[in-house]
């Protein structure tokens, strides 16, 4: 079962002005997501990079994130709605060409008035998901989904992606490479108004031109070369070191973990027989006192 992050980590981001770490995708998070609904890299980064340039953070380290008044007008109501509407945060119909460069400072005058409804009205991440969806993302609340993204970085943006892409029951168009039918279901009726399924299918073509990532199930992201850093440069091996030459035999010990070395034999006198014959005759003629 899905963990999320704790209660307080939605307070804690939004006091933060939603700034985190914003880790990004590795080479092997688009294959191996991917492949859960049956697809390739290919299909994966068509839809990402339609949908959010490629990216799931802004400069800043945010989630890139679109303020949708005319969502925020339908989740409110009462006087939550007439102060939205008197603010221009909220409107009844979607109105092109009505969205500022940063959508974070609506944001936060929406979040003042109603901060679930707020949350909701937003598209959010690489996929841009509308808060509004985030049960078929996999999320109880979009606080949940919100705080997820910025705590687990862009491999949690893509598997809310391709749970509601699955949710949706649009991984069939996504396998056949039906644009239009995938568009459709994903970014609305309007889709072709907006050339959703035409950016899909050049995106997709320039993709499939490019060598992916070896990957295979089963297979887990291996272990980085530790003769090679981050930025590519291959670093040589440290100098041999010449072998020790080899000990010395010893003579083995005779018990316990020390023994002395053997003592060598003294040498014997010279003229020996000399003093053989002298001791034999002092022994037959003893001296007298």
């Amino acid at each position: 079962m899905a963990s999320f992050p704790d209660a307080g980590a939605f307070a804690r981001l939004r006091a933060a002005g939603f700034v985190c770490a914003a880790a990004r995708l590795t080479d092997y998070d688009l294959p191996r997501i991917g492949h859960t609904i049956g697809v390739g890299e290919d299909e994966i980064h068509a839809v990402m990079e339609v949908e959010a340039s490629g990216g799931g953070f802004d400069r800043l380290k945010r989630p890139k994130m679109l303020f949708e008044p005319h969502v925020f007008w339908r989740n409110l109501a009462g006087t939550a709605r007439t102060r939205a509407a008197s603010l221009g945060l909220a409107y009844a119909a979607w109105k092109p060409g009505a969205y500022p460069t940063d959508s974070y400072p609506r944001l936060a005058q929406a979040l003042a008035i109603d901060e679930t409804a707020a949350l909701k009205a937003c598209s959010w991440g690489l996929g841009q998901i509308l808060g509004e969806n985030h049960i078929a993302a996999g999320y109880p609340t979009p606080q949940a989904m919100v705080a997820a993204f910025c705590d687990r970085g862009e491999a949690e943006h893509l598997a809310a992606m391709v749970r509601f892409i699955k949710a949706n029951r649009l991984d069939d168009e996504l396998r056949r490479h039906d644009w239009a039918g995938f568009a459709k279901g994903y970014n609305g009726a309007s889709y072709a108004k907006h050339g959703y399924h035409t950016k899909l299918a050049a995106a997709f073509a320039k993709w499939a031109k490019i060598k992916d990532t070896p990957w295979s199930p089963g297979m887990g992201e291996p272990a980085p070369d530790p003769m090679t850093p981050m930025t590519g440069e291959v670093v040589a091996p440290p100098p041999a070191v010449a072998p020790a030459p080899p000990p010395v035999a010893q003579p083995a010990p005779t018990g316990g973990h020390f023994s002395a070395p053997p003592v060598a034999p003294a040498p014997a006198p010279a003229g020996g027989w000399l003093s053989t014959l002298l001791g034999r005759l002092r022994a037959a003629y003893p001296a007298k006192g």
